[in-house]
């Protein structure tokens, strides 16, 4: 007898041997249909495993993430089997999931064309509907190589030959076509659907590795059915509209130069205008909850980041070099060791902690350059850093204080939907387990002990300790890592720093890393996508500009832009010799909130015609009422 348990309770006895078909044929017609897989005892399996003991299973539907991650993995092989019938001499290699769909790397003599997608897609569609039996097969390691080569298929060949011995060679079959796959797979090609789409070709080196063959790869995405496909094309579009690569050139706000400074901003003065707002914000936010600004060094000796174990992680990252005394240095990566040499200086007292040293540290990394994208990812970029220093017993306190302050600073901007998750031990990290479990339980407890919601990311923490990270979700549903909290027990003692205690002797202080935007230029990035260059009025670069309709009435337009003046509004004046609707729709493009139309009757009777950026409606104010609401909304919403 072989005991099913189901995640309800429920246990079903079989007489022998069984697998998920059976298990679900048994429970209902309708779930045995929908079913794509089973986790049998917590291990993702096909349908087809069979199950010989007890066993706790789990059926698995494309409402299942894993579900939808089955579903394009094994589209994934569903379109290279397409390939492979379109074009035989083309050679496959791999076809990993990534977010919202997959890719599949080509060996091809001449590049894939765009409109070649569309014949592979309709090819897709043809196999889906042919419901082709998907069969998994376990073959002697030598045999897989052989039978690979025999069939052209060097690059697989090659992977297997990479494997131990003793790995066991799985193989997934569908119609005329076999890959080489770990799996699991759902049962058969009509399982998939038909709600994928083809969206680009890229180039990519075989295992990443430029010396190699440049492969030809094609990126697709995959949904559980057409309404979630439908919806995330239209985010992509909605996307597009948003990109702040766009809406930078359009607004003036920045510019790169590949050539001369890859990954660096050059910013313009609007720009630089929002840059320097965002830093005035968080510097007043800081201020009124007791952190002390501090600068440190860009470029400081490269034992620092040894000390750290910076180096050792990350140098293949560090821009460095010698001096003519032989000495090496190194542009800061990350600006923790100069706050512990700030913190180093003096002795420090129980009744000093909590120190919180905050930085707006301009820091460089290398990144590829394929992977630089606009202000999302860059080499040279401002960290909005804070070290906190406190004991032990101050450890959950602080780290509490400090994940309100971010979520009520996300708030300021807009951003109301925030997930958090505790990034715990990665595989290679320093310190010793029993530090790593208490960082962990205190974070664990500060957001257990508050109410707070939050999912475990299994791995994920920082090499010297575990984190908080922060995820926002943007107005058209997309997600953004920004803020983190790291817990960090291993940095005081590598560098040696202490505390008096009550008893006079020498303690160790804890080290919590906090960063709330991330960088300023990333989190610049997300907010012009987020508001689509619509930005409030606080942080817009030019808060208001005002036009007359004809140039009789300039006068009246300085006096109205003057009197914005003295209340601190970025406002200018458009005296051009052009309609008043070309200038508006101009300023609309260049998003700037308020635009402010005066002519006779305006100036007459002391008002002002406002349009809103984004509205079509215009409404009329006394100017008095319009100052007196602007120089409100201008100001910064904790203020």
């Amino acid at each position: 007898m072989v005991a099913i348990k189901l995640p309800s309770g429920d246990v079903m006895q079989f007489s022998g041997e069984v697998n998920g078909f059976d298990i679900t044929s048994h429970i209902s017609a309708g779930l045995a249909k929908a079913a794509l897989a089973v986790k049998v005892n917590n291990k993702l399996q096909d349908l087809g495993t069979t199950i010989t003991t007890d066993a706790t299973v789990t059926v698995i539907t494309a409402k299942d993430k894993e579900g939808l991650d089955l579903i394009r993995h094994s589209c994934s092989h569903l379109m290279a089997q397409a390939v492979k019938q379109l074009w035989p001499d083309v050679q496959v290699t791999i076809g990993p999931v990534i977010e919202n769909g997959f890719y599949y790397d080509f060996s091809r003599k001449e590049p894939f064309k765009e409109e070649e997608l569309g014949k592979i897609e309709a090819k897709m569609h043809e196999l889906v509907k042919q419901d082709i039996p998907v069969e998994r097969m376990v073959w002697e390691r030598n045999k897989a190589i052989e039978y690979f080569k025999s069939i052209g298929e060097n690059y697989k060949a090659e992977i297997i030959s990479d494997l131990p011995e003793s790995e066991v060679i799985s193989l997934y079959k569908q119609g005329d076509f076999t890959d080489l796959c770990r799996g699991p797979h759902i049962p058969s090609t009509g399982k998939i659907g038909d709600a994928f789409k083809l969206m680009k070709v890229a180039g990519a080196y075989w295992r990443g590795n430029s010396e190699n063959e440049m492969l030809q790869r094609i990126y697709a995405t995959a949904w559980a059915d057409k309404k979630d496909l439908k919806a995330y094309l239209t985010m992509l579009e909605e996307a597009a509209k948003r990109d702040h690569r766009k809406l930078g050139r359009e607004m003036d706000l920045f510019h790169f130069e590949p050539e001369y400074a890859p990954g660096a901003v050059f910013w313009h003065d609007k720009g630089f205008r929002i840059y320097r707002r965002l830093i005035e914000y968080m510097r007043n936010r800081q201020e009124q909850n007791d952190y002390l600004e501090i600068e440190t060094p860009r470029v400081m000796d490269r034992v620092l980041w040894e000390t750290s174990g910076h180096w050792e992680k990350y140098g293949e990252h560090n821009y460095s070099g010698a001096t003519e005394d032989g000495k090496m240095f190194c542009i800061k990566p990350m600006n923790c060791p100069g706050g512990l040499l700030v913190y180093k200086q003096g002795i420090k007292s129980y009744r000093d902690l909590p120190l919180k040293l905050a930085e707006f540290g301009k820091v460089n990394r290398y990144e590829a350059s394929g992977a630089l994208m606009g202000l999302m990812r860059v080499r040279e970029f401002t960290q909005d850093d804070a070290h906190i220093f406190c004991t032990l017993e101050q450890l959950e306190e602080e780290s509490i204080t400090t994940l309100k302050l971010i979520l009520d600073i996300y708030k300021d901007f807009g951003f109301e939907e925030v997930k958090i998750y505790l990034s715990t031990r990665p595989e290679k990290r320093i310190g010793s387990d029993e530090v790593w479990d208490i960082s962990e339980k205190a974070l664990a407890n500060a957001l257990t002990n508050h109410g707070f919601e939050f999912e475990i990311n299994e791995g994920e923490g920082a090499f010297y300790g575990p984190k908080l990270e922060f995820i926002l979700r943007d107005a058209i549903g997309r997600e953004w890592q920004c803020g983190t909290v790291q817990v960090d027990m291993n940095l005081p003692e590598r560098f040696d720093i202490s505390y008096i205690g009550e008893d006079g002797e020498k303690h160790r202080p804890v080290m919590l890393h906090r960063a709330l935007f991330g960088s300023i230029e990333r989190f610049l990035g997300i907010l012009i996508e987020h508001h689509a260059g619509k930005l409030p009025l606080w942080l817009a670069p030019e808060q208001v500009v005002v036009a007359p309709v004809v140039s009789e009435f300039d006068d009246y337009a300085k006096e109205v832009a003057e009197e914005l003046k003295k209340r601190k509004i970025k406002v200018s004046t458009d005296l051009r010799n052009e309609k008043i609707s070309y200038k508006v729709r101009e300023h609309s493009v260049t998003k700037t909130p308020i635009i402010v139309v005066v002519g006779g009757k305006e100036k007459e009777e002391r008002t002002v015609t406002i349009r809103r950026i984004g509205s079509e409606k215009q409404e009329v104010m006394s100017l008095a009422d319009f100052l007196s609401m602007t120089e409100k909304e201008a100001k910064m919403p904790h203020a």
